[in-house]
């Protein structure tokens, strides 16, 4: 049985958990609330970017992703726009996109990664 490390914990959850030779980044927002999204993606992806590197790895490690839209008719191909130029060439996750209703109204894309450690 392997170690569990969280990073970034607090009572409801925790941002980063380590297990099993895996690291799950749970659901990210952008913080910047700008009705743009391809401005939120890019947030996002900075922002999961950070947790990689407290984890030790880096994008090159992705294995899978989640991505939710509030409004997929819209913004499907300007998130993917910024999700391309990020995810390295030759390293594409396993990924599923979907419209979901997200925490916030102004929010218009969440992402969740597992990654290899």
């Amino acid at each position: 049985m392997s170690d569990i490390v969280r990073i970034d914990t607090n009572q409801r959850m925790s941002r980063v958990v380590k297990a099993a030779g895996l690291v799950f980044i749970g659901g990210q927002t952008s913080a910047d609330h700008t009705p743009d999204v391809k401005l939120q993606t890019a947030k996002v992806l900075e922002k999961i970017d950070g947790f990689l590197e407290k984890a030790g790895i880096d994008r090159t490690r992705l294995v899978s992703a989640q991505v939710w839209l509030a409004d997929i008719g819209r913004d499907f191909a300007g998130m993917n726009e910024v999700w391309d130029a990020w995810v390295p060439q030759g390293c594409a996750p396993t990924r599923a996109t979907v419209r979901a209703q997200l925490a916030a109204p102004e929010l218009l894309v969440e992402i969740a990664v597992v990654a290899l450690a």
